[in-house]
């Protein structure tokens, strides 16, 4: 059982690599399919990627719950590395979670099990991150939607296979809806619900 001095630490320099991961975050966010770079170093338990671990860091905190998929939990080291460090409730429930951290992505539930947020309050969804493969390898997805001029192709390993079609949710959904952060090690990309997407094959 590792105890919590021997968990992985933090971010060095918490201000600093905040204030980059936070920069970067909000660049995926603003530009979708775009490929942003995490710089910030931070420990990462398993089965947590780099880039994940600092999105934790950054926008987790008592308000935030979170829920983990069965990989994140396994060796519970994720649980008590978000909770000693951010704070951040791990919660049972998927579908009053502000985060859900995916480290099967291939298992990912319904999207349904997670919150779509209201048409007053459509803030209150559930932002999933999605651990992949690549974000530099794989089918090619064409995306389209604010932020994007005309359209931006994403080349990426990504799971489950049937993800485009489970994010057209969002087009009958909007404004509410799932935000989704795709990592792969230090890499993200941003899929917000209102960027639109279709697959071009490999």
């Amino acid at each position: 059982m590792t105890t919590v001095a021997e968990l992985p630490a933090g971010f060095a320099d918490k201000v600093l690599s905040a204030q980059s991961t936070f920069r970067s975050v909000m660049d995926a966010m603003a530009r979708p399919g775009t490929v942003q770079r995490i710089a910030a170093v931070a420990g990462a338990p398993e089965p947590m990627m780099r880039g994940t671990a600092a999105i934790a860091l950054t926008l987790f905190d008592h308000d935030t719950p979170v829920w983990l998929d069965p990989p994140m939990v396994a060796t519970s080291d994720a649980t008590k590395w978000l909770k000693f460090h951010t704070s951040a409730p791990v919660i049972a429930d998927s579908s009053i979670c502000s985060f859900a951290l995916i480290g099967d992505a291939g298992a990912l539930p319904g999207l349904d099990r997670f919150a779509f947020g209201s048409n007053e309050y459509p803030d209150r969804s559930t932002t999933l991150i999605l651990q992949v493969e690549s974000l530099t390898q794989g089918p090619t997805l064409e995306l389209r939607g604010p932020g994007i001029d005309g359209t931006t192709v994403l080349q990426a390993a990504i799971r489950p296979t049937d993800l485009v079609e489970r994010l057209q949710i969002n087009q009958t959904l909007f404004p509410r809806g799932i935000d989704v952060v795709l990592v792969a090690d230090d890499a993200i990309v941003a899929i917000p619900r209102t960027t639109r997407l279709v697959a071009k094959g490999g």
